[in-house]
């Protein structure tokens, strides 16, 4: 970073396995020498992160990175993406800023939640600050919507839309996106719900016995890696399923294009990051890049 002195945050729970978090962190550091890039944040994106995790659940980090200037001054522009290889538990992908903003834009929730992800390796204070008061303005609230409906009736479909016994792990998958929805419909005035699957059940008032059996599945799963197969309990099933119906009628399934604002900002926000994170001097470069 050329701010040399810029605030960076760290986040780690006391009970994440250290040699994991050491695993990530040399990881990160290999992005950072190999891509020649700097990481603007790096999280926790998975069950840990959600806060429903197993013994053995994988250590999922994301993050998202800006390259050096000159690489955005170019015909052939680099890929949007960095993949790390799978190793084991341990599985490190990241974003380029600009696939962040155009996909929050959008009103894909991902980024969205990467942003407010309990569990922090790396991160730079003004460019999380800056990311998230650009959601909250900016983001599709119905496109953020939308994208948990699908994701939820996706998962619904595909584990437990025949009526046989279910792995019970899997009504998570569509437990979250019901439970964000009912959220968002419950805070009409807001954009981003809470990550943490605990702190989202309790601030959207499910029924007394979905958040009994949610509590129950949550605490058998951090013993255990493996709930069994049961019948689709019925309460989590009205619970699921009227949530999709109503978030059907509550949000249009249409969201509305990006305003020539947001836009504007995003390219403001894009560009101030930029210049915050290059390294060296970049005088012949940021009369141009900060109009």
């Amino acid at each position: 970073m050329s701010a040399q002195a810029a605030h960076r945050l760290r986040a780690i729970p006391a009970d994440l396995d250290a040699a994991a978090v050491t695993d990530v962190d040399t990881r990160l550091a290999e992005v950072r020498r190999d891509h020649g890039v700097t990481i603007c944040f790096a999280i926790e994106s998975g069950s840990r992160a959600w806060g429903f995790p197993s013994p053995d659940s994988d250590h999922d980090c994301r993050f998202v990175f800006v390259r050096a200037l000159n690489a955005y001054l170019s015909p052939w522009p680099l890929r949007e993406v960095i993949e790390t290889p799978l190793d084991g538990l341990l599985d490190v992908n990241g974003w380029d800023l600009g696939k962040a903003l155009k996909l929050l834009l959008k009103g894909n929730a991902v980024i969205v939640e990467w942003l407010m992800s309990p569990i922090v390796y790396d991160a730079d204070a003004q460019t999380v600050e800056d990311l998230r008061a650009f959601a909250e303005r900016f983001a599709s609230r119905n496109g953020i919507a939308q994208h948990y409906l699908h994701l939820g009736e996706k998962q619904r479909r595909t584990y437990f839309a025949d009526g046989k016994d279910v792995q019970l792990k899997k009504l998570f998958y569509a437990l979250r996106p019901a439970a964000a929805l009912r959220w968002l419909r419950l805070h009409p005035d807001r954009k981003i719900a809470p990550m943490h699957f605990p702190t989202l059940m309790a601030e959207c008032a499910p029924p007394h016995d979905v958040a009994a059996i949610t509590s129950a599945l949550i605490a058998r799963k951090a013993e255990t890696r493996e709930l069994g197969a049961a019948p689709l309990p019925r309460p989590i099933e009205a619970f699921v399923d009227g949530e999709f119906e109503a978030a059907r009628r509550a949000f249009p399934a249409t969201p509305a294009a990006p305003s020539a604002e947001a836009k504007h900002e995003a390219d403001r926000l894009f560009r101030s990051t930029l210049l915050r994170s290059a390294e060296g001097p970049a005088s012949t470069f940021r009369a141009a890049l900060a109009t």
